[in-house]
């Protein structure tokens, strides 16, 4: 089953904040996510920032699931992400 990607306000604005490497290893990422976004993400404990987190080297997405849509809610490094 493929997913639907949704990139929220905010996660866009956080991408286009990134370096040209890592906007590349993102689009990548999100390919595989598209695919199998419960196998290959992290349930998160704490759920006001999103359900699920990706890890991408030192970056980190976070989205929701709805349905066959993922919702991408925050894009950015691991030291900032969570804050």
């Amino acid at each position: 089953m493929t997913y639907q990607i949704i990139i929220a306000k905010r996660a866009k604005k956080d991408i286009d904040k990134l370096d040209v490497v890592a906007k590349k290893r993102l689009k990548l990422a999100l390919l595989k996510l598209k695919e199998e976004p419960i196998k290959l993400s992290k349930k998160l404990i704490d759920l006001k920032i999103g359900q699920y987190r990706y890890r991408i080297g030192d970056y980190r997405i976070i989205f929701d699931l709805d349905g066959n849509k993922i919702i991408i809610l925050r894009v950015g490094h691991r030291r900032e992400i969570y804050r």
